[in-house]
């Protein structure tokens, strides 16, 4: 019966018995020379990609979160598919915003490349359908454009940079744990202006505020230690920039951890596994799956002591398209030595990250 079924589909889409040899996933290497618009493109050789942009509005009020991320992910097996409808490259994206004393509000899309969504190799151009990010211009004209558009709530926002790139790590390669395979090439660029439209409950407003950018590709980050992370990409009070990583195992334990803190003068400060630690301080259980994240952190940075404070504690985003996902991903205040706002991500406390 299956000889059948297989000689059948052969007849019907011939395109499908011409299998190749899938093409190996390509590695994050050290020393790769990123270059810039096109690494700002897609990367269509690695397992998985993100382009994210999480920002703090200040108008129409303070302290209104909003996040908009499109993933990349390459599905391997397909490759051995000779047809042009063959699922290749899956792109999801998911979209935020979160209301001081109020709650979280998220929607999700997802689509494979060709079949209502792009990415663009040569720039930062990702949509599926109206949702789109875009990357144009260039010096004083440079910016990113942001479009989210669902019945609960809708953004258009247009970023523009006050500070050079970020290159995470060693020049954009940033490992992730003691095997040097285990690795992505990361890109930030924090201290956007944003500006633009915020609609909520059919109301369009004027909103503006701060906004941090991440693009990010790699094909092995968690290895079989790791089960999720927790990260976080604080817009500095006083201009600076700070982003802070930690890979955990099941018990909780860091399996490796970075830091990179670049002050309003453009003085950028790294630091290794010995001298970054993630502490709950409190956590928050979502009715939804019971998982329990630990929303106030402790965050040790070198001499730097740090605290975190979300703005609400359910900024829980359950996701199911194109496969169940629920993560942690929050604006928070940051507090101690150094002080602004920015994004507490926690992934891995429902099930294992899936990459």
């Amino acid at each position: 019966m299956r000889r059948r079924r297989f000689l059948l589909a052969s007849l019907l889409f011939p395109g499908l018995a011409a299998a190749t040899a899938a093409t190996p996933y390509a590695p994050a290497r050290r020393g790769t020379a990123l270059e810039f618009p096109r690494d700002h493109g897609g990367h269509a050789g690695f397992r998985t990609e993100w382009w994210y942009v999480t920002g703090a509005l200040d108008l129409p009020e303070r302290d209104i979160g909003f996040q908009l991320t499109f993933f990349r992910v390459r599905r391997r097996s397909a490759d051995a598919l000779d047809s042009p409808f063959a699922p290749r490259q899956i792109l999801f994206a998911h979209a935020a915003v979160t209301l001081p004393g109020g709650r979280l509000r998220h929607a999700e899309r997802a689509a494979r490349a060709g079949l209502g969504a792009e990415f663009s190799a040569t720039d930062c151009d990702v949509h599926i359908g109206p949702w789109r990010m875009q990357r144009t211009g260039t010096g004083t004209g440079e910016h990113i454009r942001l479009r989210a558009l669902d019945p609960g709530f809708a953004f258009e926002l247009r970023l523009t940079p006050t500070q050079p790139l970020l290159l995470q790590g060693e020049n954009g390669w940033s490992q992730k744990g003691p095997r040097p395979e285990l690795a992505s090439h990361y890109v930030s660029w924090p201290q956007l202006r944003a500006e633009g439209q915020l609609t909520l409950d059919n109301t369009r407003r004027t909103a503006s505020g701060r906004a941090w950018f991440d693009h990010e590709w790699s094909s092995e980050v968690l290895g079989e230690a790791g089960v999720g992370w927790d990260w976080i990409g604080i817009n500095l009070d006083d201009g600076g920039a700070l982003m802070a990583f930690r890979i955990r195992d099941p018990s909780g334990a860091t399996v490796h951890a970075h830091a990179a803190l670049r002050d309003a003068a453009g003085r950028l400060t790294r630091f290794g596994p010995q001298d970054v630690s993630f502490a709950p301080l409190r956590h928050w259980q979502s009715p939804r799956n019971g998982a329990r994240y630990p929303v106030q952190m402790q965050i040790r940075i070198g001499p730097h002591t740090l605290r975190t404070t979300p703005v609400i504690d359910d900024q829980e985003i359950i996701a199911r398209r194109p496969l169940p996902l629920s993560y942690w991903e929050g604006l928070v205040r940051l507090d101690g030595d150094l002080r602004g706002r920015g994004y507490l991500e926690l992934t891995g406390y429902s099930d294992r990250m899936a990459l």
